[in-house]
């Protein structure tokens, strides 16, 4: 490989790694010959995770842990460095929508439920705040490092029966500028900031609103196709060569960008 695109030997700390996308980067990152520190709050997943990195061949550390507990990352962050010495990348994956905070076709905003408006919120805002003050304090010690966040499509444009993780995701968007921002000004160009924004991807979270049980595509699911020009949806590895991008050389002068991976559905219009 291009060593402009290497990101071998580096160590990264993925939050969320339990999970589809936090799970397909990690191997992605094994496989670039990085040291990768596993974090999720689901102990089961975890396990399962890392025992399928490590027969990958790759250094791997599985760390419970909790991305709206402060206290509980910096025990994590302690781990690593006495661990591995340093962070140099730091992918804030976990997050994501859930059921109760998804609006059903014949529901209201005014029915929303406060709670779960709450909870959404806080772990895909909060969950990539709170990580990226505590990973990133180490970064600014160092005077270089990457962080980089998971925006949406809900960020370029509004998408029904989503409010709190589309208000939350547009809310990272928004952090990452800021936080790009102050690193640089504050710890200088070894540090940045970014953002990846994915198109769509069939997962376990979003299954039943674009799948229907025989298989065959939803309402919802062709209004997506008809509006990204590629007519398809994404498949999650396509993410992956994205991500090493940022966190590469290669990438040196990129910080506080979103950088849409989604066939097209952020540039059309549908028309």
């Amino acid at each position: 490989m291009n060593e402009m695109f290497s990101i071998a030997g580096k160590v990264a700390v993925i939050t969320g790694a339990g999970g589809v996308l936090g799970g397909s980067l990690a191997r992605s990152f094994v496989k670039a010959g990085v040291k990768v520190v596993a974090v999720d709050i689901r102990q089961e997943q975890l396990d399962k995770q890392v025992e399928e990195l490590r027969a990958e061949g790759g250094e791997v550390i599985g760390v419970l842990g909790n991305v709206l507990d402060v206290d509980n990352l910096k025990e994590v962050a302690a781990k690593v460095v006495k661990e591995w010495g340093r962070i140099d990348i730091l992918l804030n994956v976990a997050g994501g929508n859930m059921p109760g905070a998804t609006l059903q076709p014949d529901q209201h905003f005014f029915d929303m439920q406060i709670a779960d408006w709450q909870k959404v919120v806080d772990v895909n805002l909060n969950g990539t705040v709170f990580p990226s003050m505590v990973f990133g304090e180490i970064m600014a010690k160092q005077g270089e490092g990457v962080i980089i966040n998971i925006s949406s499509m809900a960020a370029y444009s509004a998408i029904t029966r989503v409010p709190g993780y589309s208000a939350a995701k547009t809310a990272v968007a928004n952090f990452t500028q800021w936080l790009a921002s102050e690193m640089a000004m504050k710890y200088g160009d070894g540090i940045r900031v970014n953002a990846l924004a994915p198109g769509f991807f069939i997962g376990d979270q979003n299954r039943a609103v674009l799948i229907n049980p025989d298989g065959s595509l939803t309402e919802r699911s062709k209004k997506v196709l008809a509006k990204t020009p590629m007519r398809r949806f994404g498949d999650i590895n396509e993410l992956n060569g994205a991500v090493q991008f940022l966190c590469s050389p290669a990438a040196s002068f990129i910080t506080g960008a979103m950088l849409p991976v989604d066939g097209g559905f952020s540039a059309f219009s549908g028309v």
